[in-house]
């Protein structure tokens, strides 16, 4: 029995680097997580470039028959990532006027979230889900694939603002952290 045959989750939002960062282990944990989605039949949505660990994402889950829909504002695909993004066969690419429009469609098409390495446009999107979240906007599982302790500094941070009293439902702002890409499909929809 597969995930989509007994769990009402059939999509996985993944922000990442459209880098791939400075450990090889990122890019690694990308691969062997889209090859893990592919097999429990999840669609990835994602951000729709083709380059760092977007791309290597995006490029196994379709290389093991799976889904992918990526979503990119006019102003990325002008330049040349998103040029290159077009070029991913398979992938159903949606572009969007700007990208406030991506992250509305992105949560819209998902069924849960999950963080892998990036840089700050990820960490933007890890947080205006988790604050949705934190508000009662939305009860969908927010993870994190905390490869070689990237996401600690952050867990962190998150539980300083818990115990200075700024987080109004602390146990709504903090992600389910997983370790290896093994660990998420079963752990992010428990």
């Amino acid at each position: 029995m597969t995930n989509a045959d007994k769990n009402p989750i059939r999509s996985l939002c993944v922000y990442c680097g459209s880098s791939p960062g400075s450990d090889p282990d990122f890019k690694a944990a990308a691969v062997l997580l889209g090859k893990h989605l592919a097999e429990h039949r999840l669609r990835l949505v994602y951000g729709g470039g083709d380059k760092g660990l977007m791309g290597a994402l995006a490029e196994s889950v379709l290389a093991h028959g799976g889904e992918v829909l990526g979503i990119i504002p006019e102003f990325l695909l002008a330049s040349e990532q998103g040029q290159q993004a077009k070029n991913i066969a398979g992938v159903n690419l949606v572009v969007v006027p700007d990208m406030h429009t991506r992250k509305r469609q992105m949560f819209d098409e998902s069924d849960a979230f999950l963080a892998m390495p990036g840089g700050i446009g990820t960490l933007e999107e890890l947080v205006e889900v988790l604050t949705w979240a934190q508000l009662r906007r939305h009860q969908k599982p927010v993870g994190l694939l905390n490869i070689n302790e990237f996401w600690s500094p952050y867990v962190e941070l998150v539980r300083h603002m818990a115990d200075a009293g700024f987080l109004h439902n602390p146990d709504r702002a903090m992600p389910r952290t997983f370790t290896s890409a093994d660990d998420v499909v079963a752990g992010l929809f428990s």
